[in-house]
């Protein structure tokens, strides 16, 4: 079950049952493990028997751009050569690392914003919701497609 139990008090006051709360849950657990895969498509998938060789801090990795702030920037977009996304899922969390050319992040959650622009929470190093794009006018005018319900 990956509700915690307040919630699941809650869900059952309004009539739902312990089979109601099961389904939910598997719901709930598939919709995060395609918002991983999306996510991993994005980025240019992963493979399972470990990081690519771009991940040796070659400067290898596609380059992405995002609104992350960074010190010492004077640009709103940053650009950064990225060579891998690995994620996990249990239940309704998604987790993993993303790693750019000489560096990484812990990602802490992640959501596909529409075809061109995807949001990853980030965690120690930068502690922030983070866009990606391919393209960096994507990042322009920037509202997600999606309603902002996080």
């Amino acid at each position: 079950m990956h509700f915690d139990p307040r919630t699941q008090r809650a869900l059952r006051e309004v009539g739902l049952d312990q089979d109601d709360l099961r389904a939910a849950s598997s719901l709930v657990a598939e919709a995060v493990r395609e918002e991983a895969e999306a996510l991993e498509a994005f980025f240019g998938g992963t493979d399972s028997s470990g990081p690519p060789e771009a991940a040796s801090g070659d400067g290898g990795g596609r380059a992405f751009y995002s609104d992350m702030e960074m010190a010492h920037s004077k640009s709103d977009v940053q650009e950064h050569r990225v060579a891998y996304l690995d994620l996990y899922t249990h239940g309704g969390s998604l987790r993993g690392y993303l790693r750019f050319d000489t560096w990484g992040a812990y990602v802490e959650d992640g959501r596909v914003l529409n075809g061109d622009v995807v949001e990853l929470t980030l965690g120690p190093t930068v502690h922030d919701r983070v866009r990606f794009a391919r393209d960096p006018e994507a990042l322009d005018g920037g509202g997600p497609s999606q309603s902002d319900d996080r």
